[in-house]
């Protein structure tokens, strides 16, 4: 029989209006039924709180259901909390403590953490610290199959929580709130996390607790901030939603993805965070030989097509395929704009991009007619690394690093796009984030695929596909199924957020005449030729 939900209630900043509150919570269980428990996140207590809390402390009131609420966020509500280990205030009204674990009777986990960020050291008796973060963090971490906690209660906002998802309207994420939050959050994965301090409601979209085609499935997030109770905006401070305890819900069931599920705003955090391997058994293999079936968007080992047929014949290098009409890329064709061609090597060329977002935009093309890099042969495949290699010598040469992407849709020949990005204008990290968050607005689902694995362990031939890679190796692919922008990848360096050249998004906008482009490969020329090596092949 599966487990009865759990209805819990969750409040902002009550700041002493205990009437308001305790009132509002009979009105709503009158209505609608009882509920099990009040969370109380923010300020529990005001400055003129006193009258009030009189007549609940002393039992000549009571809380209508049993209330559970963090510690002080500043030195003048600090004599409200006898016990920073928690204690009962007043009869149905209990003070967690200044960080731990609540576990009710019925398996339901809830993580707390008192107190504002302290910006000194040794930590206020109102504030957290790092080490505070950590404690708590090891306490569960160190749990046999941890997979999360229930709900996760803190009294300041994560920093960064707004990262992917909708507008928080007038708060900034990326500067309200505390960076140990977002790493207490990234860490006990709390199906709930509930927040206050800042007067403001935001519901963010779920995200992820996992990285796609990387890690199994997991729960998703949901974050809520809660304005102040009785607050003359009429911005919403109390939140009623059931839970079903992770302990006693199916697996298949938890781990359920809404269809407005975003990347992970602490992706930076997880990132960073050490991991430790488990060890391969026998039947395993490193990631670099798994394939991945995008159509249940989770990594799936099975064999090669060689080895499920069982054919043991080496690959025959395969002859690229003829164009059913003229191409305008491959290098024997005479549509091919010569004057652009900057490197000839045995199997592939560099040509400048016509209209590029910079005069050293290049292109890495076959010289043969292939349509994607999933049908290339190993030969021409390796000859690709090579340029690769030699333009992200030659870029960093120039204190840039390289963007490469592909759009595999309506285009007949490979053209893999290297736009070099300066190194102090931005981190790799930045620029995976705007192509997600624009992803994201676009509805484009952008997904991080292994760093040991490549485009065509991920990409069946003949499928059309989207793909970037940085120089670091990190990787980020989307499958196409319907409409796709063609100017997508041009659209995000160009962005404000990247190269913030926005008028340089459509390369018909950028054309130059021709010759000035003849200048420009013949300077790219000259400065790329101690890194060619088809001059040294």
């Amino acid at each position: 029989m599966a487990a009865a939900p759990l209805r819990v209630l969750a409040c902002g900043d009550v700041e002493g209006r205990l009437e308001a509150i305790f009132g509002r919570v009979r009105a709503i269980q009158a209505k609608s039924g009882r509920f099990d428990m009040l969370l109380c996140v923010g300020n529990f207590f005001g400055l003129i709180s006193e009258a009030e809390w009189a007549e609940y402390r002393t039992g000549a009131k009571k809380a209508p259901i049993p209330t559970y609420v963090l510690g002080a966020n500043n030195e003048d509500t600090l004599s409200y909390f006898p016990d920073v280990s928690g204690c009962e205030l007043a009869e149905n009204i209990t003070y967690l403590g200044r960080r731990g674990v609540y576990s009710g009777c019925s398996g339901l986990q809830i993580a707390y953490l008192s107190g504002t960020e302290a910006q000194q050291q040794p930590a206020p008796a109102h504030c957290f610290s790092a080490k505070d973060v950590a404690e708590l963090k090891t306490s569960l971490l160190s749990t046999p199959n941890f997979r999360g906690v229930d709900i996760l209660l803190t009294s300041p906002w994560p920093r960064d929580v707004g990262t992917f998802a909708n507008s928080a309207g007038e708060i900034d994420t990326k500067k309200c709130g505390s960076k140990l939050v977002s790493d207490l959050a990234a860490s006990l994965k709390p199906r709930y996390h509930f927040a206050a301090l800042e007067k403001a409601y935001y519901e963010r979209l779920p995200y992820r607790n996992h990285m796609v085609l990387q890690e199994t499935p997991q729960h998703v997030t949901r974050f809520i901030a809660l304005a102040d109770v009785g607050n003359t905006s009429k911005k919403k401070y109390l939140y009623a939603f059931s839970i079903i305890p992770m302990s006693s819900m199916d697996t298949a069931e938890l781990v359920k993805q809404p269809q407005d599920v975003t990347e992970n705003p602490y992706r930076k955090l997880r990132k960073d965070a050490p991991k430790s391997k488990a060890p391969l058994s026998a039947e395993e293999e490193p990631a670099c030989q798994f394939f991945f079936d995008l159509n249940k968007h989770q990594g799936k080992k099975r064999p090669s097509e060689g080895k499920e047929r069982g054919d043991s014949q080496p690959k025959q290098a395969k002859k690229p395929p003829q164009p059913t009409g003229p191409c305008w890329f491959c290098l024997a064709s005479p549509e091919v704009e010569k004057h652009l061609v900057v490197s000839i090597g045995t199997h592939c060329y560099l040509a400048l991009a016509k209209g590029g977002l910079s005069p050293d935009h290049v292109l890495i093309l076959p010289v043969g007619h292939y349509q994607s890099v999933v049908d290339l042969s190993s030969e021409v495949l390796e000859e690709v690394t090579k340029y690769k290699a030699a333009l992200k010598e030659f870029f960093r040469s120039k204190g840039k690093r390289y963007v490469l992407f592909e759009r595999n849709y309506r285009s007949q020949h490979l053209q893999l796009q290297v736009v070099p990005v300066p190194l102090d204008l931005c981190t790799s990290e930045d620029i995976k984030e705007a192509f997600i968050a624009q992803a994201q607005e676009q509805q484009i689902e952008l997904l991080e695929i292994p760093e040991h694995s490549d485009i065509t362990q991920v990409a069946q031939p003949g499928a059309p596909y989207f793909y970037v890679e940085l120089d670091t190796g990190e990787k980020l692919f989307h499958r196409i199924r319907g409409r796709f922008p063609l100017q997508f990848g041009r659209e995000v360096l160009a962005s404000e957020a990247l190269l913030a050249q926005p008028q340089r998004a459509d390369w018909r906008q950028c054309a130059a005449q021709r010759p000035e482009e003849a200048a420009q490969a013949r300077a790219f020329r000259r400065e790329f030729e101690p890194f060619d090596f088809s001059l040294r092949d």
